[in-house]
């Protein structure tokens, strides 16, 4: 079973903390480079195969994958653990993620991931408006200035409009910014492992539903061995290890501090966009790549000084 853990805490203050603060922001870098190149890749699949139909494979595979990693201990991790713990979290994630697929249907793959990270915006207000959690004078500053750079990165240099595409992105950044805090809250309780499996299984049931509801079935006889190649790495390294990532980073930093980092997907999407689906970057883009890098340094050296101690 997992452990309540808190930096800080119960532990050798200083580099102890420090390292474990910077070992939550590689996780979610990572996070972020394996994102980065998933966006623009389902936008190419989706030309083929229906995004219900797709998801469902990719959900599948991943729960299934996940299921033989942890096949000793997840029933009995489950039967310990109240459902109320994953429950949240796991719809949040599916929602988000489903959401954000969609919209890639329909917008730009930049767009989706500027609106997407939005999420940035939405966890600490979310975090406010649920638990009284205020965010402080510095962390404002380091937010405002991701946000300008994300918009310049994805919005001057790519939204060109606002219609259902963008609607589903801002609905998968609050999804996101859900899965964050009530991520957070079940790491106190069970293991990661475990967490992101039970998250993977409810994105597939979710993902079903919807294939059978808008796609009248799943459909899949149209993919090829390219596309089949784009599902499992969706499946294993956007899913399973993505999902696993970012409970991960949840111990070691604050879902505020995950929410800000995970900044670096619009950049990243934007490059392998660039490479893979011919998508330009204006120069107010490069500039907003730059600016979304520095706050992501600035919070990572906030961070680091704010290491011991709660940071919820």
């Amino acid at each position: 079973m997992g452990r309540s853990f808190r930096p800080g805490v119960g532990m050798n203050a200083g580099s102890n903390s420090k390292n474990q603060y910077f070992a939550g922001c590689l996780l979610v870098i990572l996070q972020s480079v394996v994102y980065g190149f998933g966006d623009p890749i389902s936008k190419m699949a989706y030309e083929t195969v229906p995004v219900f139909s797709l998801l469902t494979a990719r959900y599948l595979i991943a729960f299934l994958f996940l299921c033989l990693l942890c096949r000793g201990s997840l029933v009995s991790n489950l039967k310990e653990t109240d459902a109320r713990i994953w429950m949240l979290p796991s719809l949040c994630i599916a929602g988000c993620y489903i959401a954000g697929n969609i919209a890639l249907k329909y917008s730009a793959a930049t767009s989706v991931a500027f609106l997407r990270s939005l999420s940035t915006l939405m966890t600490p207000v979310l975090l406010f408006v649920l638990y009284g959690k205020r965010i402080r004078r510095n962390q404002v500053i380091i937010l405002a200035i991701v946000i300008g750079g994300m918009y310049l990165l994805c919005g001057h240099g790519g939204l060109s409009g606002f219609g259902i595409g963008e609607i589903w992105s801002l609905t998968a950044a609050l999804f996101m910014a859900g899965s964050l805090i009530f991520g957070q809250r079940a790491m106190e309780k069970m293991d990661a492992m475990t967490l992101t499996a039970v998250q993977a299984g409810v994105s597939t049931l979710a993902a079903c539903l919807c294939a059978l509801f808008f796609d009248h079935g799943i459909r899949l006889s149209a993919a090829g061995s390219t596309v089949w190649l784009i599902i499992l790495y969706l499946a294993v390294a956007c899913t399973a290890a993505g999902y696993l990532l970012q409970n991960l980073s949840l111990r070691y930093i604050s879902p505020k501090a995950v929410a800000l980092l995970q900044c670096a997907c619009p950049v990243l999407t934007a490059v392998f966009s660039f490479i893979l689906l011919h998508e330009k970057l204006t120069v107010a883009g490069f500039l907003g790549a730059g600016i979304i890098l520095l706050g992501i340094m600035a919070e990572i050296l906030q961070g680091e000084k704010e290491s011991t101690g709660d940071k919820r």
